[in-house]
């Protein structure tokens, strides 16, 4: 393998230290002896985990202290633009959204697959060759990840990268990229180009086996990031499925079916993720949509730059070798590692006002909702006294404390109804832009748990631009339209016996009455679906 003491792009490495987001603590904390503190772990972007919290005593965040299971309805009512007394928009207000969102989990699967030297563009297809590394077997040596937006190159982990069989069969490179975390960074090796394939939990067999790959999406001719051996307490890179797979497919998020796997000895569970080609019919259509846009604007396609050394070039200009990549295939255009940004977010705490704001990372990968120096200075936030903090675990293993608050509200513009959420819990936290500087923040999945959601992917040359559509799920079983009841009760049968025995091929087709098997449902109304409306009878559960 060539070294990299020397490159001609580093410019372009530079900018790819920022791979994983970056995020710098604006405030250092003292101890709190007389708060409360409780273990969590959830997920922040590049890698980086929250693993403790702690708030006053007698003041525990109430998203922590009420069952996740017992959201409220969303309530759709008349709002009013800040500062305004017009024009009023119908929005869709969820009150006291948790803390911590889903993980949108994903079965990842690697062949050998590669073009020729200088061919470096990522190629997407949804069909999965048998070229796999030597001694790997999909359908068991398949690695577990998370569908990441947040992320601007695929990674995985040093362990998975291992048992599939990377290091093994020569696909990793001596070439170095370095993930900055919120305390310090830590320094990962770039793959060769290999075919990378991802589907949803769902399609792990009874047995544990990844035997059905007729729904896989991927792309092959692709480079990703891989860790190094680590040692506790540095922690493992995670193995994260980002944009350059996104921009060219339809995920869909459904977060009322839920699938459970166990491998390893370890419990993944999370929402049924799917993946489509744009305009596959099998895409379900949702009434709210919000624009997004891809940015840095200008992206063409997914590539990854090859391994030039100056010394080859003056010392055996005839002989080099382009085919050992030098950085990750990322998103190219007139600037690189683009990623999905939500096209307007208002905030507002205590009289005080962010409107507009435009520079609000829409990720996958992160369970928490984040914020940054520039709108909590707008709040009027005090880092100093925050309602609550957060234990943050970076990618080096080091961690520290940041300030978190309950804002007032969070207003994300969408066509068919806004999105408002109140009472919403934020992480004060400065996180890289690719665009130069900071995010004005990051919606996370905590604001979307209670959706089924389409992440319509695009926004390259001559794509169409991004889109996220959402629908409540609301509570299985109270299906009947517009009665806003939040039960289950005569008019959900009743709404269940109109479309009695019907099938997507029937007219007047109505998926929400389509519940059963939950993690599948089999696309006919018959008495499975009966029996699951039965089992919320009089009830406002919510799985």
């Amino acid at each position: 393998m060539k070294s990299s003491k020397l490159p001609v792009y580093p410019r372009l490495l530079k900018i790819l230290l920022l791979i994983a987001v970056a995020c710098r603590a604006s405030v250092v904390f003292a101890d709190r002896p007389d708060w409360k503190k409780e273990q969590v772990n959830w997920r922040l972007p590049g890698g980086n985990r929250a693993k403790s919290i702690r708030y006053p005593k007698g003041k525990q965040p109430p998203t922590l202290a009420r069952p996740r299971d017992r959201a409220k309805r969303p309530i759709q009512k008349t709002i009013y633009l800040a500062g305004t007394t017009g024009p009023s928009i119908l929005a869709n207000v969820i009150e006291s959204p948790p803390i911590d969102g889903f993980v949108p989990w994903t079965v990842v699967a690697v062949t050998r697959d590669r073009l020729e030297e200088l061919e470096l563009e990522a190629v997407p297809t949804t069909t999965i060759s048998n070229n796999h590394p030597n001694d790997y077997d999909p359908q068991t040596d398949y690695r577990l990840g998370i569908f990441d937006t947040g992320a601007s190159a695929h990674l995985m982990g040093n362990a998975d990268a291992v048992q599939s069989e990377l290091f093994s069969n020569d696909l990793v490179s001596e070439n170095p990229v370095f993930i900055t975390g919120v305390i310090d960074s830590v320094e990962a090796l770039v793959s060769q180009p290999i075919g990378i394939f991802v589907d949803g939990l769902g399609a792990i067999d009874g047995g544990g086996l990844f035997s059905d790959t007729s729904g896989v999406v991927g792309m092959t001719n692709t480079a990703i990031i891989v860790g190094k051996p680590v040692t506790p307490p540095t922690p493992d890179l995670p193995t994260a499925i980002g944009t350059p797979l996104a921009v060219y497919y339809t995920a869909v998020i459904r977060n009322d079916l839920q699938v459970s796997v166990s491998r390893n000895g370890q419990q993944y569970a999370g929402p049924k993720v799917t993946f489509h080609e744009h305009y596959s019919g099998a895409i379900p259509d949702y009434s709210i949509r919000v624009p997004l846009e891809l940015r840095p604007l200008g992206g063409a396609s997914v590539q990854y730059v090859p391994y030039i050394n100056l010394f080859d070039i003056f010392g055996d200009l005839f002989n080099l070798d382009f085919s050992t990549p030098q950085t990750p295939s990322v998103i190219m255009g007139n600037l690189s590692q683009s990623v999905f940004f939500v096209h307007s977010v208002d905030l507002t705490e205590s009289g005080n006002t962010a409107i507009d704001k435009d520079r609000f990372m829409l990720d996958t990968g992160a369970q928490v909702t984040v914020i940054g120096s520039r709108i909590g200075a707008r709040l009027a936030l005090d880092p100093d006294y925050p309602d609550f903090e957060v234990k943050i675990q970076d990618v080096t293993g080091a961690a520290d404390w940041f300030p978190s608050f309950y804002i007032d509200s969070i207003k994300i513009p969408a066509l068919g109804q806004w999105l408002v959420f109140e009472n919403v819990p934020v992480v004060l936290l400065d996180v890289a832009s690719p665009e130069g500087g900071t995010l004005d923040g990051i919606i996370g999945m905590n604001l979307l748990s209670y959706y089924n959601l389409v992440l319509r992917g695009g926004g390259l040359f001559l794509q169409d631009d991004p889109s996220l559509e959402l629908q409540f799920i609301g509570i299985p079983g109270d299906i009947a339209p517009g009665d806003g009841d939040d039960i289950v009760n005569i008019p959900d049968i009743a709404f269940l016996a109109e479309h009695w025995l019907q099938t997507p091929a029937s007219p007047g087709w109505n998926s929400t009455c389509d519940l059963a098997p939950l993690a599948d449902p089999d696309g006919i109304i018959n008495f499975l679906d009966f029996a699951a409306l039965a089992k919320y009878w009089q009830s406002a559960y919510i799985p």
